[in-house]
């Protein structure tokens, strides 16, 4: 009999399943989900119990409940009859299937840890270098796993089929060609992701760190392998390579400490009672609730003949908080100047050493008609 070119191939059929096996499979199924279920409760009563955040649970709770289905599907497909063609695509389906529900787990644990690290450090607190530290560095790590993962996950599933792990033992010969040409092309980027790696550990940044970056006063706002986002005080953005941060000079004001100083210039007459002037600055500071009573300070650094440079020092528990401080007891002191020490104020000066008497030249006398001389 000719067979109809709509019927199946013998290599893509099944063979005779059976109604008990069938069943077998789908309780093999029911009875994984119930389980996955049944161990995520106990397990989250548990963590509760012991007073923990539940974090990493919920992060793991849809690619093990995957997993443990791919798991009893699989043990149950075991017990039937494929054909040739049937069975090969399963076994390289389910391989590539576990490979990726497996990455998927592992980046949900990753990220799970990220969270209490996270959560653990608080960047709210005035002194908060220590959490500054912990962020940048989980973050700049997390995004170094998930690119190895992801790398990891892609290179196992392809290696799960055949051809294609064939093909790459046939191109071993031309990977070192292939590779520097890459390398050559991405240079660049490549760069930028050794000095995202590099910068984890060295730290020359971290996150809400104050820098002064070309010219532009700002915070980190985001670190990643290859780019840093500085949000500027005028919340503009600027982007910068993460190279650059350890090729080129520029200011962080929160290295150490979150503490800082605050610079004011105060442009006065020679004359002026820099005593007096003193006093009022520190009483300014005393009263303003910015100020952290450690350094309130002014000196004369500078003289000319015409005004005297008074250089005032302040100190405040964040760059955010000198920045207003400086300008609130800026303008307390000019308007201390402007009203209580008037005299005080910066003013030109000229001395005239000798009077010249004008007389009409002689030419000019008789030139003059002689009406304007009478009467």
């Amino acid at each position: 009999m000719r067979r109809s070119p709509f019927m199946a191939s013998p290599d893509l059929s099944l063979s005779t399943v059976s109604p008990v096996a069938a069943i077998a499979i789908a309780a093999a199924v029911g009875f994984a989900f119930l389980l996955h279920w049944l161990a995520y409760a106990i397990g989250i009563r548990i963590v509760r119990k012991m007073g923990w955040a539940p974090v990493i649970l919920p992060a793991i709770y849809h690619p093990t409940r995957w997993l443990v289905v791919l798991l009893a599907l699989s043990a149950g497909m075991r017990g039937l009859r494929l054909g040739g063609r049937v069975e090969d695509i399963w076994s390289i389906g389910s391989a590539m299937a576990f490979v990726l529900l497996m990455g998927w787990a592992v980046l949900a644990l990753l990220g799970a840890m990220r969270t209490l690290v996270e959560r653990n450090s608080d960047m709210s607190v005035e002194d908060n270098l220590r959490a500054r530290r912990q962020h940048t560095r989980v973050r700049i790590l997390y995004r170094i796993a998930q690119f190895v993962v992801g790398f990891i996950v892609i290179a196992l599933m392809l290696m799960t089929i055949p051809g294609v792990r064939a093909v790459g033992v046939t191109l071993m010969a031309s990977a070192g060609i292939v590779g520097l040409a890459v390398g050559a092309a991405a240079q660049p980027a490549l760069k930028n992701l050794i000095a995202g790696v590099q910068m984890a550990f060295s730290e020359p940044i971290r996150l809400d760190d104050v820098v002064i970056v070309e010219g532009e006063w700002g915070r980190i706002e985001d670190i990643t392998l290859t780019y840093v986002v500085v949000r500027i005080w005028d919340d503009r953005r600027m982007v910068v390579p993460v190279s650059y941060f350890l090729e080129k000079p520029f200011q962080n004001w929160t290295t150490k400490t979150s503490d800082l100083l605050g610079t004011i210039f105060l442009y006065v007459d020679p004359t002026a009672d820099v005593a007096r002037i003193r006093a009022k600055f520190v009483d300014v500071a005393s009263a303003n609730r910015r100020w952290d009573r450690r350094v309130a300070i002014v000196q004369v650094t500078d003289h000319r003949a015409d005004a005297m440079e008074l250089r005032g020092l302040l100190s405040a528990r964040n760059a955010g908080e000198a920045f207003d401080l400086r300008c609130e007891v800026r303008e307390a002191m000019l308007d201390f100047l402007r009203t209580e020490m008037p005299e005080a104020l910066a003013r030109s000066r000229q001395r005239v050493e000798g009077a010249v008497a004008f007389t009409r030249p002689a030419d000019a006398q008789a030139s003059v008609p002689a009406s304007t001389h009478s009467g």
